[in-house]
């Protein structure tokens, strides 16, 4: 049987910016890719989330705080919650810190300006269904662009995430003044992920970097075996109800 095209949703909220190049790079790596409007409270069938970069409601408020109470972000927090795999980038992730879903919370750039450039990170983990393609201490060149993404808890919260490895990539220069230089991290369980950076603009070499690639393949990929999992499940049922449906000798 063909490996299923696993469905990833991409929620696009009043200001979000980046939804379209998600689409399309979910698309280009043999996904289908799925747009979800922020007021949708019942979501179609996905094998996985993404919480795409914007600037969400205007950001009048914090960053995310008000995307946190849309509709298709509670539908989100379900969805996680069931151990779907939901992954934030840049204003993406505010929306799940401010959700409760990840640890910690976006800050004003620490030296006040906005960045926009190519930097390198290191990967801290790969055994994550979103680093899956990516090895141990690889650094990896994609873009940021973020006023608000100097991402802070405190030191003794610090050394509980560190322990419990959901630190997931690290600045390798300076950026915008993270704890710790984080640019990423997960959910205890590692079904959830936020990251500043955006991977969608560094899938293609002609967008002048395409390491992008590694961290949403990866995430096509766990979708793909989320989807045959469901898959089997399905049969395994069918096979069942059919069984039981026969009548007893």
């Amino acid at each position: 049987m063909a490996s299923p095209q696993p469905r990833i949703g991409v929620v696009t909220y009043p200001g979000s910016q980046d939804d379209r190049d998600a689409l399309w790079a979910l698309a280009a790596l043999d996904a289908e890719a799925v747009p979800i409007w922020h007021e949708e409270r019942d979501l179609p069938d996905l094998d996985a989330i993404v919480l795409p970069g914007g600037f969400s409601y205007g950001d009048y408020l914090r960053c995310g705080a008000i995307a946190r109470f849309s509709p298709a972000t509670v539908a989100a927090c379900e969805f996680a919650a069931a151990g779907g795999l939901v992954l934030g980038i840049c204003n993406g992730f505010q929306i799940l810190c401010e959700a409760g879903l990840l640890p910690g919370v976006l800050l004003r750039n620490e030296s006040l300006r906005f960045v926009c450039r190519d930097l390198r990170l290191t990967v801290e983990r790969d055994d994550l269904p979103f680093t899956a393609r990516c090895a141990p201490g690889q650094q990896l060149v994609i873009p940021v662009k973020h006023g608000d993404g100097r991402w802070f808890v405190p030191d003794d919260v610090l050394e509980d995430l560190i322990e419990s490895r959901q630190v997931v990539l690290r600045y390798a220069e300076s950026c915008n003044g993270s704890t710790f230089d984080v640019a990423g991290v997960c959910n205890p369980e590692g079904n959830v992920m936020g990251l500043m950076p955006h991977p969608e603009h560094a899938v293609d070499p002609l967008l002048g970097a395409d390491d992008g690639a590694l961290i949403l393949a990866s995430l096509v990929d766990a979708a793909r075996d989320a989807a045959l999992a469901a898959l089997d499940g399905s049969d395994h049922e069918a096979r069942t109800d059919e069984r039981s449906s026969v009548p007893a000798p």
